[in-house]
């Protein structure tokens, strides 16, 4: 495997870890904030949030669903990136 592809997939997997920690942080912080109400909020489908939060599966994402993602979780797109 190239080292693109090892480092392709460390990214998503960070994004992923990320999404769920700072959903999970909402949460604790701002009240109730599942997968299917961050999909409604973002506008895109649960499936997605769940394949990103998921250890099992590789999802990448687009820049405007991270920018979406960032805004209704309310961090940074520096701190979904974060390794």
């Amino acid at each position: 495997m190239n080292q693109k592809r090892v480092d392709e997939e460390k990214l998503y997997e960070a994004i992923g870890k990320n999404v769920k920690y700072y959903r999970k942080l909402y949460n604790l912080n701002k009240g109730k904030l599942t997968q299917e109400m961050l999909a409604e909020a973002i506008g895109t489908s649960t499936a997605l949030i769940g394949n990103l939060e998921s250890d099992k599966i590789t999802q990448g994402v687009s820049v405007y669903t991270l920018l979406k993602l960032s805004e209704a979780l309310e961090v940074s797109i520096e701190d979904l990136l974060k390794k």
